[in-house]
Parts: C-alpha cells; structure tokens; sequence
C-alpha cells in the first residue's frame, strides 16, 4: 500500500503556491506532482485530504540542547522532541556538551544513544564536540575520527564556555581542531565571542556591583561577537577547515561572515528567533526570561540579521533551544548566576512564518530554504531530508496559515515551560506533522492534541563524505 496525500499545496516561487499532492511508498515521497496527475487505483492505496493545506518541509532544527544523560531537569529528549513535533520540526540535531558524559569520543557516543534513542519522536542527529579537557588527551585526534566515523553531525568547539565539563578552545587549539576537521571532511560549528575580553568586563561590572540584566548585556557587547568571528575567518583562510558560526547576534558579526564567504572562504552561520525578535530594551524588561549567550543586541542588529536572513548572508535559522529549570534557574536574585538559555523549538517555525513571510520580511520559498533545505546541506543528508521531493523522506507539516495565536507557556510541550515569547499572537500554526509518512503530531478542532509514541523517531547519520 502506498498513501495518496491529497487536496493540498506547495510552495512554489517566492510566496506562490501550486495544488499537488504527495504519493508515499515505505516512508519515502514516491512522486509530488499537481493534483490528478497519476491517476488512483482503487484497493492499492490510502488515501489522506489535506483540505486545501498548506505543506512545508519537516523543519530541521540543527542546535537544541535536550540535555539527556546528565541534566535532565532541565530537558530530556522525550519532552524536546515532543516539542518539536508539535511545532513542525522533524529532526532534530543535539548538541554533545549538555549531556553527561560529553559527546567527544565514541564510548561516549554509543552511551547517549542508548539512553535517548528509545524516546525520541521525531528523527535525530547528534554533534560530536572537541572541548579543552577532550584536547588534553594525547588521543584526541583519534577520538575525533571516531566520531566522524560513527556519523557525528558537525563537531562543536567553543571560543568561550562556561562548562567545566567542555572548556573552551584558545586559537592556537582551534587551528588545530580546523585542520583535522579539514582532513575528516566534517564542518566544526563555534560558539564565538573573545574569552579574554569577555571576562575582563565580567570582572569590571561584577566589581562595581552591577548586577541587572544591562550589565550582563554590557560583558558581552557586539564587540566580542565581531572579534571573535574575524579571528575564525583567519583560522579559516589558514587551515581551510569548513567554520559555523552558530546563533550569531551581531550584524557586524554577520558582515564579517558576509565577507569570508564573498572571499569564497567555506564560512556559514545561524541565527535564532531570540536575535530576530528582542534587543537590550527587551532584556532590560524580562531580565533573565531572556538571558542568553551570546546576548540580544541593538534594534539595528536585529535588523541586520533580517536582512541577512532575505539575502543570503544567514545560512539558516536554529533556536538553541537551552532551557534552564522554571524557575529555580532563571530566577537566583542575580543576572549573573541565573542560568543563560531559553527554550524554542517548539515556536521556529511558526515564529518564522509569522514575523517573516507574513510580515514581508522573507518568501514563502526563503522560508522552506532557511527551516530545511539549508540545514540539509549543511548536515550532509540533503539525499533523505530537507524538501517535499521524490526519493527524500516523507516529511512535512500541514501548516494553517491563518490561524492566530497566542503563546501560552504551560501549553508548550518541552519540560521547563516558559518563553520570552510569552503573550505573543502569531499568525500561522502547525495542524500535523508527519515522519517518513507518518503522522506524529496532530492537533484537532476543539484543541486536543496526539502524538506517535516515543521511539518513532531515528538516529539519523552524517555520510563520511556527501553523497
């Protein structure tokens, strides 16, 4: 049997969109033609009607941290991925430091597989990671080729941390890292801002007793976003080693990145809903509702990255989606012990919708690009994941454009619901998600809501070269 999924429309060019309709055959897109194209033959196949739908490609959210062996009362993967699933998001991409032990050789590896893949229910990835303590093993280099080996997503390094267990990379280390990653074949995402800088404002503010949101904004200006960045597109241009920068804040971080990549240096980078959405003013506002790292900025980098997101300049849009334990985390009576992160898988695509295609900020088809074919590429699966095409996984979101919401926390689904997005209307809304062809989420009418069981989701791996 193979399922006909009919009386829906697709994105087309720029924000048009074509009747079709969609024939799945063992979980992958057999054909997506206009509607009637082929005809049906009765007794062979379900039928499913859309009712004039729109469908989207399953969202891919390439940076969450679900926090699962190690912090689980902060995440875990049951929870996030349920999360996603209710906001369209059919794959989802952890990171390897929010988890204990850290992802950073195979042992390590195979041990968090074990614990999360059995509740997980959408798809998968993992990113392996080099940190400071992985680098004081003679055998990391070994350790890293393993991880590639096994099918490690992207390797994670970060020029500023605050987790004794993953320290940060100085230059010379990072050099390193790019040169081996350059060998492997894999691409190496970046948590960037200057340590050195950063902490020295720490110590200045910390000395003078400031102590509110404004302060922790001022320890990590645009300044140290940018440094940062100039100083990875250096490593870049030296090792040839493929650099992410991930949940960039700065628009000159991004002009930075816009200039590497005009170089034809192998430079991308990310950005979040957080960034597009809130500035200082916001922080000062909700305090540590909205403490993250790097933090939000000036109105005009809010703009940049917008406008980047509709050039070109921005790769893709990823949540970090970090959630602190509600409240005992984000509320210690100092910005400066709060714990730095906030949820929002759940929200990336109907976020995006809403305040970019609705808004005239991006097209439809930008959108598609942004949530799924970019991350694709990048994670090198475009060959199973990313568009509504033959040959590819079958999934996708029937989204109601029209739909106008507002964001209730406590009926968001991750484990520490709360969300800087709190009483926000937003046009558009997930109704079903659907995973290699079946449904894995589905909201009805009156509002109640169902889910596939955990375990329907896959660990998906990253080929050792593309494909």
């Amino acid at each position: 049997m193979r399922t006909r999924f009919t009386n829906l429309r697709l994105p087309a060019k720029g924000d048009a969109t074509v009747d079709a309709e969609i024939l799945v055959r063992d979980g992958r897109i057999e054909t997506a033609t206009p509607e009637g194209d082929i005809p049906l033959v009765a007794g062979t196949e379900e039928v499913v009607d859309l009712g004039s739908a729109l469908v989207l490609p399953g969202v891919i959210d390439t940076h969450v941290h679900f926090d699962e062996p190690g912090f689980t009362h902060r995440e875990n993967f049951e929870t996030g991925t349920r999360a996603a699933a209710a906001g369209g998001v059919t794959c989802v991409v952890d990171m390897p430091c929010t988890t204990l032990p850290p992802v950073t050789r195979t042992a390590n590896l195979r041990h968090k597989l074990r614990v999360v893949a059995p509740r997980t229910h959408v798809d998968f990835m993992l990113w392996g990671g080099v940190s400071g303590n992985a680098l004081a093993d003679p055998a990391w280099r070994r350790n890293l080729a393993g991880l590639v080996e096994e099918g490690v997503a992207s390797i994670k390094v970060y020029m500023l941390s605050g987790m004794d267990t993953f320290r940060d990379l100085s230059h010379e280390q990072i050099r390193e890292v790019l040169g081996a990653t350059a060998e492997l074949g894999i691409p190496v995402g970046v948590h960037a801002e200057d340590r050195e800088r950063v902490r020295e404002l720490t110590r200045e503010l910390r000395a003078a007793g400031r102590d509110g949101p404004l302060a922790y904004a001022a320890s990590r200006p645009a300044e140290v976003e940018t440094a940062a960045v100039a100083a990875l597109a250096e490593h870049c241009r030296a090792t040839g080693g493929r650099v992410h920068v991930v949940h960039v804040g700065a628009g000159a971080a991004l002009d930075v990145v816009a200039a590497a990549r005009a170089e034809g240096l192998p430079m991308s980078a990310e950005t979040c809903p957080h960034f597009l959405e809130f500035t200082e003013g916001d922080l000062a506002a909700q305090g540590a509702l909205l403490k993250t790292a790097p933090v939000v900025k000036s109105a005009a980098d809010r703009d940049r990255l917008w406008q980047g997101l509709a050039a070109g300049d921005v790769g893709w849009v990823a949540t970090d989606h970090a959630a602190g334990q509600w409240p005992e985390e984000k509320c210690t009576g100092s910005i400066w012990t709060d714990y730095g992160g906030v949820p929002g898988v759940e929200l990336l695509l109907p976020y995006l919708y809403s305040e970019g295609v609705r808004r005239g900020r991006v097209t439809l088809e930008r959108l598609t690009e942004l949530t799924a074919a970019a991350p694709a590429r990048f994670l090198g699966v475009e060959h199973r994941k990313g568009r509504i095409a033959p040959g590819l996984d079958a999934d996708f979101v029937v989204f109601d454009e029209e739909e106008r919401w507002t964001v209730e926390p406590e009926r968001l689904h991750n484990l520490n619901r709360y969300t800087p997005l709190a009483g926000r209307t937003l046009t558009g809304r997930v109704r079903s998600a659907y995973l290699r062809g079946q449904r894995v989420y589905h909201r009805r009418g009156d509002g109640t809501e169902s889910f596939a069981p955990p375990g329907t989701g896959q660990w998906l791996r990253r080929p050792a070269r593309p494909v």
